[in-house]
């Protein structure tokens, strides 16, 4: 387990390492947690790999960066008071080539009344 200490309104780099164990190439993409939750609100990655899908060859074992700062806001938040660490964590999803996602009947309903933009 990798720490590093930050400051508040400081930037930093951090690497995590992935590793494709199998004998096939591997493109995905991660996702990214952070815990306590409600320090996710300070959290900002100016550069991450999870902004692109990163493919990974046969037995391959990469270290991937984040560059990221934690708001200054987080200082005078009185529900951030007693939070000490901040974790951030990744989950390495496989793509799919020939995945396409469906959403239910109701987001198409939404989009004629404006709401277009789902994240």
């Amino acid at each position: 387990m990798l720490f590093a200490q930050v400051m508040p309104g400081e930037t930093a780099l951090a690497f995590y390492r992935a590793k494709n164990p199998t004998d096939v190439a591997i493109v995905g993409i991660s996702t990214y947690n952070v815990v306590p939750f409600e320090a996710g609100q300070y959290f900002n990655k100016i550069q991450c790999f999870c902004f692109e899908e990163q493919r990974l060859n046969p037995h391959e074992e990469i270290d991937m960066p984040v560059f990221f700062y934690i708001d200054p806001d987080f200082c005078i938040d009185p529900k951030m008071e007693k939070v000490d660490i901040i974790t951030l964590s990744y989950t390495f999803f496989e793509a799919k080539e020939d995945m396409t996602l469906t959403f239910p009947k109701y987001f198409a309903s939404q989009s004629q009344t404006g709401i277009s933009n789902i994240s």
